[in-house]
C-alpha cells in the first residue's frame, strides 16, 4: 500500500501546486510510482502546472458519477512514465461530492501507487477536510511572512485534532537577501513559531515561476530548485539528505533571470 500525503497551507498563493508537481517529479525520478490528485474542487490548476491540461478526458467528477473508471481518468505523463495525474473538477456542485466517494477513490489509488500526493485548496475548505480524512502525512507549505505562519498555525491545530502525528514543514520562496534585511522572517523563526520538523526549503526562483506557467517543471527549473525538491523526495523516502544551502553565485544567477 502506498503513502498518502496532503500538501496543504493556511493561506493561498504560497505555492502548493508547484510544490506538489515538483515533488512528484523528483519522486518519479527515484523510481517511485506517483499520483498527483487535485483536491481543489471547482478550481483545478494542477493539470496546467504539470503541462497535462490538453490530455484530460475525464476528472474526479466523472469517476464519482460512474462515467468512467478510475484507470480511465488517470493521465500518465509521457515525459515521466512513473508520474500520473487525477484531475479535480472545474465545474461541480460540491454538495454532490461526498467524503465517502473521495475516500473510496483515494483507497483505490493507494493500492496502485507508491506515493499519492493530494494538492489541497488553501485554508480549511471541503477539499482540505476530505484530504485530512484520507492522508497519512501532511506537508504544510508556508512562506516567511507572518500571515502565512499564523494561518499555518491554525491548520496545524486542526490536523493535530484530527489525529495527525506526522506533520512536516516546507518553507517556500525563501529569499536570503530579504531575510538578511529583515523583510522576511528567518527560517529559524518560522520553525520556532510552528514547532514542526522541517523537511525542506525552496529558494525564490524566477525560472521555476516561468516553468510552472509553461508546464515545463521537469526541465526548466534551476539546478538549485531541483536539488531542493530532490532533497525533500529523498528525505521522504528515508534517505539521509541535507537541505541545500544557497550559494551567493547561484543566487546571483537566479536573480539574473528576473
Amino acid at each position: 500500500m502506498g503513502k498518502v500525503i496532503m500538501i496543504t497551507s493556511g493561506k493561498g498563493g504560497v505555492g502548493k501546486s508547484t510544490v506538489t508537481a515538483s515533488l512528484a517529479l523528483e519522486l518519479a525520478k527515484e523510481n517511485q510510482r506517483v499520483l498527483c490528485v487535485d483536491l481543489d474542487l471547482g478550481l483545478r490548476n494542477l493539470d496546467v502546472v504539470l503541462g497535462l491540461e490538453n490530455r484530460l478526458m475525464y476528472d474526479m467528477k466523472d469517476v464519482i458519477s460512474n462515467r468512467c473508471t478510475l484507470e480511465e481518468a488517470l493521465v500518465q505523463d509521457k515525459r515521466m512514465p512513473n508520474l500520473y495525474l487525477l484531475s479535480g473538477c472545474r465545474n461541480i456542485n460540491l454538495d454532490k461530492v461526498r467524503l465517502y466517494d473521495c475516500q473510496k477513490i483515494i483507497e483505490k489509488c493507494k493500492a496502485m501507487f507508491d506515493v499519492v500526493l493530494l494538492d489541497c485548496p488553501a485554508g480549511i475548505e471541503r477539499g482540505f477536510q476530505y484530504a485530512m480524512c484520507c492522508a497519512d502525512t501532511a506537508f504544510l507549505v508556508v512562506q516567511l511572512d507572518i500571515t502565512s505562519l499564523m494561518d499555518a498555525d491554525r491548520v496545524t491545530g486542526l490536523l493535530l485534532r484530527q489525529g495527525f502525528s506526522d506533520i512536516q514543514l516546507i518553507i517556500n520562496r525563501v529569499n536570503p537577501a530579504f531575510i538578511k534585511n529583515k523583510i522576511q522572517c528567518s527560517i529559524k523563526e518560522a520553525k520556532d513559531y510552528l514547532s514542526l520538523p522541517l523537511i525542506g526549503v525552496i529558494y525564490e526562483d524566477s525560472m521555476c515561476i516561468r516553468a510552472m506557467n509553461y508546464g515545463h517543471l521537469s526541465v526548466a527549473c534551476s539546478q538549485l530548485t531541483q536539488r531542493c525538491f530532490q532533497t525533500i523526495a529523498q528525505r521522504l523516502l528515508g534517505k539521509d539528505a541535507q537541505i541545500p544551502k544557497y550559494e551567493k553565485r547561484s543566487w546571483i544567477r537566479l536573480l539574473q533571470h528576473d
